[in-house]
């Protein structure tokens, strides 16, 4: 797999040729305070993508985000980590989509889900925010509900209502081991995603992580 590169930000460019581009952003906060939490997973698995697709990442400062350009079975696919902190991020993701002249469809949003069990994936194409701040703002932004939102489930702590502390905070020692397997599995989802659609992906990684709900019983 190779990795391609995109224009400078700075640059105009004038794109020639069929050629498609797809947006994977991973949606989280920027800052050391915030890495691994999770909250942070949208963020965890484009930075999977990117070791896997060997892209290497740089700020755009001019989109407020940290870009990584790579390619997967012959599609161009740029991997956005904005760094608006989440309920901006809209903000860089949408005029990135059109600089780089990205359509809806082809686009992918990855963010945490505490109504999700760990170790649980749920991938839609369009429908509601479900009330996840980062995904309102790349609606609001967008103008528009018609691309696809990867969920990874987080949980939630038993009886609590409030729950901004669980999400915020990081992955226990003992959720590491389903956390890296959440994310090859959900590495593996997005590439279905690119090669036979949001439908097949759907039906193939929707639910439960295979093997996971049997460890746990042991």
């Amino acid at each position: 797999m190779s990795v391609g590169r995109f224009p400078s930000a700075g640059v105009k460019t004038i794109m020639h040729g069929p050629a498609t581009t797809y947006l994977i952003a991973g949606l989280g906060n920027p800052g050391s305070e915030y890495e691994r939490t999770r909250h942070n997973a949208g963020f965890m698995l484009v930075e999977r993508l990117a070791e896997r697709w060997r892209a290497e990442w740089r700020k755009e400062r001019k989109f407020k985000a940290a870009v990584a350009a790579a390619s997967f079975g012959g599609r161009k696919i740029l991997l956005v980590k904005p760094q608006t902190f989440m309920n901006l991020s809209g903000a860089a993701v949408v005029p990135l989509m059109r600089f780089y002249r990205v359509t809806p469809a082809n686009l992918l949003v990855v963010v945490d889900d505490a109504n999700l069990a760990l170790g649980r994936l749920r991938l839609r194409n369009g429908g509601s925010s479900g009330g996840h701040h980062g995904l309102d703002s790349v609606e609001s932004h967008a103008g528009s509900r018609d691309w696809s939102r990867l969920r990874l489930g987080i949980g939630r702590k038993d009886g609590l209502r409030e729950i901004s502390g669980h999400v915020l905070g990081k992955f226990e020692e003992d959720e590491l081991n389903v956390v890296s397997r959440v994310l090859e599995h959900a590495a593996c989802q997005t590439e279905c995603w690119l090669q036979d659609g949001a439908e097949q992906a759907m039906n193939r990684f929707n639910g439960p992580i295979p093997g996971l709900t049997e460890e746990k019983e042991k």
